[in-house]
């Protein structure tokens, strides 16, 4: 039985992490390392690290401060934010990081995918996609989820399948930051056209929200960033509410005191 990965995300901007609504109205929340640090001890079984600004602002990632990111923690690491060209995977991986995430560089060359995984592998290749519904379809979102690039999301998630991503990185715009639930719809439309492990994105409020994510045929991981930033939602105590419920998660079971038998 695959085992379903608990994932806390880090949007930095300015060197900061911060957390909106709807991609909107960020607020700030803490210095990275000391929640990556928390994470890293409290059973998180990754870590997302995401430079949101760096597309918008025509850079590269922050490597300094992924790398310091990448020096406190033992789980694996994905990063993303300014990804343009293998280069830009280059810098990210020599820095620590396990896995590549790539948005906006993929929308403008799609080939950039089949490059990377042919260079790195599948598994480091991850493609994230800002959704947003539109009508009676969804359509993807670039540039920090400001530009609709008109794409259909199930084909784009398709196509990123074919050139060669070892996973989606699914984020709802209509459901980021409200802490209503996972889009779980938007979220069953995709699991629908690929195969490969989607990790769920925006919504997260409460442990059933992602009881009922982890219901979806498809979703390997269940990512949030305000509902752990808050501590609304504790990371060992939802694995707890998880695994009580049936759903396959990795528990670390807390070590002996000396003495006792």
């Amino acid at each position: 039985m695959i085992v379903k990965r608990i994932i806390p995300c880090l949007d930095i901007k300015d060197g900061r992490v911060v957390k909106g609504v709807r991609f909107e109205g960020l607020r700030d929340v803490e210095d990275p390392v000391v929640l990556a640090r928390f994470y890293d001890g409290n059973q998180a079984d990754e870590l997302v690290f995401y430079d949101i600004a760096a597309s918008r602002e025509g850079r590269p990632i922050f490597i300094e401060l992924l790398r310091r990111v990448a020096e406190c923690v033992h789980i694996p690491l994905m990063a993303g934010g300014g990804i343009a060209g293998l280069e830009d995977f280059d810098r990210v991986l020599d820095c620590g990081a396990d896995k590549v995430s790539v948005n906006s560089g993929a929308l403008r060359d799609p080939e950039l995918l089949r490059r990377a995984a042919e260079r790195y592998g599948s598994r480091c290749v991850v493609l994230s996609m800002d959704v947003r519904k539109v009508g009676d379809g969804y359509r993807v979102f670039a540039e920090g989820g400001q530009t609709d690039t008109g794409r259909d999301a199930l084909e784009w998630a398709r196509l990123g399948e074919e050139l060669g991503a070892g996973e989606i990185v699914l984020n709802s715009i209509d459901t980021d930051g409200v802490r209503g639930g996972f889009d779980l719809p938007m979220l069953e439309a995709v699991s629908g056209v690929v195969s490969v492990p989607i990790v769920a994105s925006g919504g997260a409020g409460t442990m059933q929200d992602f009881a009922e994510v982890f219901r979806v045929p498809g979703v390997g991981a269940g990512l949030s960033a305000g509902a752990f930033h808050s501590k609304t939602v504790l990371i060992p105590e939802l694995k707890r509410y998880l695994r009580e419920r049936g759903v396959p998660v990795r528990i670390e079971e807390p070590l002996k005191g000396r003495g006792e038998g």
